[in-house]
């Protein structure tokens, strides 16, 4: 019926407007959030990382969840590369994650298997065809896999000193890591991980420690249009909270928790869906601190909500 009464209409799947699950995937900003600022050459935090980059090689930007990790690196990454997103790599590590996805791995072909660069590899290749450009691969979450399997013979020589000093891999080829490839990553450094990782590059790259940081809160929390007695509220528990983190580094809650606060709607959903679970399962064993920052939580606003219980455990109840 609706065929003869519109002739003409055309249904579009979501692959025909590009964003569907064939769409491509492409780099085009530094943060998870769209409407996050660009970050340019000229932020310090960025200058910081590109000139250790230069000295070491590599780079490892630490800290907590919601510290602008990812963001800082990918930011680092374009500026060091010279806006060129073709030179630039980005992974993910994990815990499945291994060699022959990283480094060189079989890939079944036709007559049989052959081998397959990854992404480390193809880097590597290109620097090293295109020496007077710079190169950058970014791992997020370093810590999730086991490095020393992942790199395999390439560890010992992503060391800035024994750059271009030749090795061979798995298939035979001989390689050289060039020093016009860097390598930036971010790690969390309560991963269970951590430990292997910092045996493993220690006094091969730089470290940079991200932290939850109120000035960065306050301008981002300012340049959101917040009311100044919300913002004040969030500053208190946002210091609260962190305080706790000396003793209970699962508590750290970094400043990107909240780069979409504007209000206390923003705010409620914040903590309904996020911080809520954050605080349950930092203090799951400790009921009376977990409760107290929950009320701290209600008392950011100018009309506390009461608590309410719920599954044996009281929570803030946002605003109907």
């Amino acid at each position: 019926m609706l065929e003869k009464i519109v002739p003409s209409v055309r249904t579009l799947a979501a692959d025909d407007l590009g964003i569907g699950s064939m769409a491509k995937a492409e780099i085009s900003h530094s943060s998870s959030a769209p409407d996050a600022p660009e970050i340019t050459g000229d932020n310090p935090r960025v200058q910081e990382i590109a000139r250790l980059a230069g000295v070491y090689g590599g780079v490892i930007l630490t800290g907590p969840p919601g510290t602008s990790k990812s963001f800082f690196a990918h930011a680092a990454a374009e500026v060091i590369a010279g806006g060129a997103k073709k030179r630039c790599a980005f992974v993910q590590f994990h815990a499945s994650y291994q060699y022959e996805d990283f480094m060189l791995g079989l890939s079944p072909e036709e007559g049989g298997f052959g081998f397959k660069k990854g992404p480390f590899l193809r880097l590597v290749h290109a620097a090293t065809k295109d020496r007077g450009n710079t190169y950058v691969l970014v791992i997020d979450e370093l810590s999730r896999a086991d490095v020393g399997r992942v790199f395999g013979e390439a560890l010992t020589y992503v060391e800035r000193s024994k750059r271009e000093l030749p090795f061979t891999i798995a298939n035979g080829e001989e390689i050289r890591v060039p020093s016009n490839l860097i390598i930036l990553a971010t790690m969390n450094p309560f991963d269970r991980g951590v430990d292997e990782v910092d045996a493993a590059f220690e006094r091969r790259f730089a470290k940079i420690s991200m932290d939850p940081d109120k000035d960065v809160l306050v301008e981002m929390l300012d340049g959101n249009g917040m009311e100044e007695e919300l913002k004040a509220g969030v500053i208190r528990w946002f210091g609260r909270i962190n305080g706790h983190a000396r003793k209970n580094p699962a508590a750290a809650v970094g400043h990107a928790y909240f780069s979409t606060a504007t209000d206390e709607a923003s705010l409620w959903d914040i903590w309904e869906y996020q911080l809520k679970y954050l605080v349950q399962r930092a203090f799951r064993r400790d009921e009376n601190t977990r409760a107290d920052l929950e009320t701290a939580w209600t008392h950011i606003f100018p009309t506390p909500e009461p608590l309410s219980a719920s599954a044996g455990q009281s929570s803030p109840e946002p605003p109907k």
